[in-house]
């Protein structure tokens, strides 16, 4: 993804139902353009990392995770965080940072900050999963950062 720009064709799979939605299209370039607001010294370190967008989180995923609602989720990172990695040659498989698309536009209403706030917010925070931070160290960092 290095020098991904927001009117590039982007680099993830497009996984929701309604990717010829224009409102999906905005909101992907709206992930884009948070991604090219990340720090470059992190977008660098992302070179195995594929970001998706679904509209939200799946039920197993929600069972496993102990949602009340698929609408309490924005973001997701699955993957081994740079931390934990073992240094080899070997080829692995990208780890995944997945943006909810629904949930995400609720949080906006529902906070009035912009759709755009709140995607680079939840995008930094999974990303912040990958350099090895903690949700409570991610939260701690979000509070100084962002006043959440």
């Amino acid at each position: 993804m290095p020098g991904l720009r927001s009117e590039s064709i982007l680099p993830w799979p497009r996984l929701s139902n309604n990717m010829h939605d224009p409102e999906y299209k905005k909101f992907e370039k709206m992930v884009a353009e948070a991604y090219d607001k990340l720090p470059e010294w992190v977008r660098r370190q992302m070179n195995n990392i594929a970001i998706t967008i679904e509209d939200f989180v799946d039920s197993d995923t929600a069972q496993k995770m102990n949602l009340d609602s698929h609408m309490d989720l924005l973001g997701l990172y699955k993957g081994i965080p740079l931390t934990d990695r073992e240094h080899s040659a070997g080829i692995s498989f990208p780890d995944t940072v997945t943006l909810y698309r629904m949930p995400i536009l609720d949080e906006a209403d529902v906070s009035g900050k912009p759709v755009e706030q709140v995607i680079f917010e939840t995008l930094w925070h999974e990303v912040a999963h990958h350099f090895g931070l903690t949700e409570s160290q991610v939260e701690a960092r979000e509070r100084e950062e962002f006043g959440n």
